[in-house]
């Protein structure tokens, strides 16, 4: 395809080597996706910024490629959430060796950029003025409600395609980007009312439990929901696709809510299922909820209660604040500062208008800027026991970011915990295991040999590597599920649980989760910790970018399914030549070994 005449100089490296390398990740990007083009993109937003998501891979990133300060971004572009409040590391608690140090280390590098440091995970609640056009973001409950509520149209990025894009102006013209793809893919009954924001945020979570690895959602789950009440707020529509983005939902559609379906109505004036039928067809019923409910209610003492994940819209704050009244009206205040609320700079200002702020600090909680709960380093001497209202907290708390039990509840119970202790007494609860319904594999041992062909990266010279496949047909999610230190897969469940991807041909069909997973392979590539190759069967933006910008050996494109055409541990020849990539069975692993 042709390149735009700009990126085509940036390729050149016209701009210099911090916007060529940019471009380069730009155009492997595009040609890996088969994309129709490259679109200019009126606005970025950049993850990867708390020292514990994007840790030693992301500084030394961003210290290599902001070193050579002769590039800046060309568009205008927001920071991602923080991992501390700078005023407030005491009520924190924060025991990391030099964290505040290594924290703004990482602002900085990216201000040298030029990236505005907004340091909030919503830039959709007045972090920006366009709410139309393309964008480029890299924050997964942003890109699903700028998709769904707005008209402003972004792929799922990853923190460095976000990044590339923001540096080059580019991007390519591929994946929701295209009508075509904007189409749901999964049918969603509401059969109860939802009445609190917690009660939404628990849809979101179930709907994405239920995604199967066989069904065909190359773009992700995004479903159309019918049976929700006739007005939601702000907040609620933010719990909704907030908790669906954990399972890697770009996009939903909520009938009476949001823009229609782009689907033909049925005889009976319904929508009528897309091409190919629904991959699935599911309902949400009060027995559902309840169950939820049951499941993530607090059982043992409560530590600490955090509020605002995504950081808290002036709603939230004002829903905490009016529950907050009824307890400090009686003459009541919350003890050890156990209620947390984390919200952006824009809306700490608003709710210090109001009076929400004064109120809510002198009841004794702790009002934190710039950061969120799920990307906190909290003192486990302190906490080990954590009470919140979001589903999207809940799934990365409790992931290998911080192994930490928490439980859910609506906001006016979290604040009642806060005040009082006792409402969740005993031991405090030993982290279980999680049911994950979407790990089941449907792989089956292969005896023959065989040969598949596929496709490099277009930056990448030729290579071949020789090596035991380690193999999955589930996706892997690096950011809390493989241990940025060890590189073992750490999630109950997942067919290679328990794992180290050191010195493996890694194949599986893509990466999920947050998008901030390139910075954790690429801190495991550079310590020598990460794969020999990396082979995807889908598109993923996820993997691509740190193998683009690392040189890791990686194909796509296979003319059969890698997953399921190679077994996990058998030895294979991973080569690339003159533009073609082969992945060839050398010897087959015994069935059972």
């Amino acid at each position: 395809m042709d390149l735009p005449v700009r990126l085509a100089a940036q390729l050149a490296g016209e701009e210099g080597p911090t916007r060529q390398k940019a471009a380069r990740l730009v155009v492997d990007l595009a040609v890996t996706a088969g994309a129709e083009g490259y679109i200019e993109v009126d606005h970025a937003h950049v993850s990867g910024v708390s020292v514990i998501t994007g840790g030693h891979g992301l500084r030394r990133f961003l210290a290599d490629l902001s070193s050579s300060g002769d590039g800046k971004v060309t568009i205008p572009t927001t920071l991602n959430s923080a991992g501390c409040d700078k005023e407030k590391m005491k009520e924190m608690d924060i025991e990391w060796p030099d964290f505040l140090e290594q924290q703004f280390e990482i602002v900085e590098a990216y201000s040298q950029l030029g990236i505005q440091a907004t340091l909030s995970c919503t830039p959709y609640d007045r972090g920006i003025e366009q709410i139309s056009g393309f964008a480029s973001w890299a924050e997964s409950n942003a890109v699903c409600f700028s998709n769904t509520w707005t008209s402003l149209i972004t792929n799922r990025e990853s923190g460095l395609s976000a990044l590339a894009t923001a540096l080059t102006g580019f991007a390519p013209c591929w994946g929701l980007h295209l009508d075509e793809n904007r189409v749901p893919n999964i049918l969603v009954k509401v059969e109860c009312e939802l009445n609190t924001l917690a009660d939404w945020s628990v849809l979101g979570d179930w709907i994405g439990k239920q995604v199967r690895p066989d069904w065909n959602v190359p773009w992700g789950p995004m479903p159309l929901i019918q049976g929700l009440p006739v007005t939601a707020s702000f907040a609620s529509k933010k719990a909704l696709t907030a908790a669906a983005a954990n399972y890697g939902t770009p996009m939903l559609w909520a009938e009476g809510l949001s823009a229609d379906p782009p689907l033909q109505r049925d005889s009976l004036g319904g929508w009528a299922s897309p091409d190919g039928g629904w991959q699935g067809e599911l309902v949400f019923t009060e027995q559902e909820l309840a169950a939820r409910y049951d499941d993530l209610a607090p059982k043992g003492q409560v530590d600490l209660v955090v509020i605002g994940c995504p950081q808290a819209s002036l709603e939230e704050i004002r829903l905490t604040a009016s529950a907050v009244r009824s307890h400090a009206e009686m003459g009541a205040k919350i003890p050890d500062q156990r209620l947390w609320v984390f919200t952006s700079g824009e809306n700490y200002q608003l709710a210090c208008a109001d009076g929400s702020i004064e109120l809510l600090e002198s009841a004794g909680a702790v009002i934190l800027q710039d950061t969120c709960p799920e990307v906190t380093p909290y003192n486990r001497q302190h906490y080990n026991h954590l009470l919140t209202n979001s589903l999207k907290a809940e799934h990365y708390l409790t992931s290998g970011l911080n192994r930490l039990p928490t439980s859910v509840v609506p906001i006016t119970e979290c604040v009642s915990h806060a005040f009082e202790p006792r409402l969740s007494a005993g031991p405090r609860p030993v982290l279980q295991s999680k049911a994950q319904p979407q790990h089941v594999s449907a792989k089956t041992h292969q005896v023959a040999t065989k040969v598949i062909n596929g496709a490099p990266l277009l930056s990448q010279d030729d290579f071949c590597v020789t090596g035991r496949a380690m193999v999955t047909d589930v996706p892997i999610t690096y950011l809390g599920y493989v241990n940025r230190d060890t590189g073992v897969i750490e999630e109950t469940g997942h067919p290679l649980d328990g794992r180290a991807i050191e010195d493996s041909i890694l194949i599986y069909p893509k990466g999920s989760g947050s998008t901030v997973a390139p910075f954790v392979l690429m801190g495991l590539i550079y310590t020598g910790k990460g794969p020999l190759a990396v082979v995807n069967r889908d598109v993923c933006p996820l993997t691509l970018p740190a193998c683009s910008l690392l040189g890791l050996p990686y194909g796509h494109g296979f003319d059969s399914d890698p997953c399921i055409e190679v077994n996990d541990g058998d030895l294979v020849e991973f080569k690339s030549q003159d533009g073609n990539v082969t992945l060839t069975v050398l010897q087959r692993v015994a069935q059972g070994d």
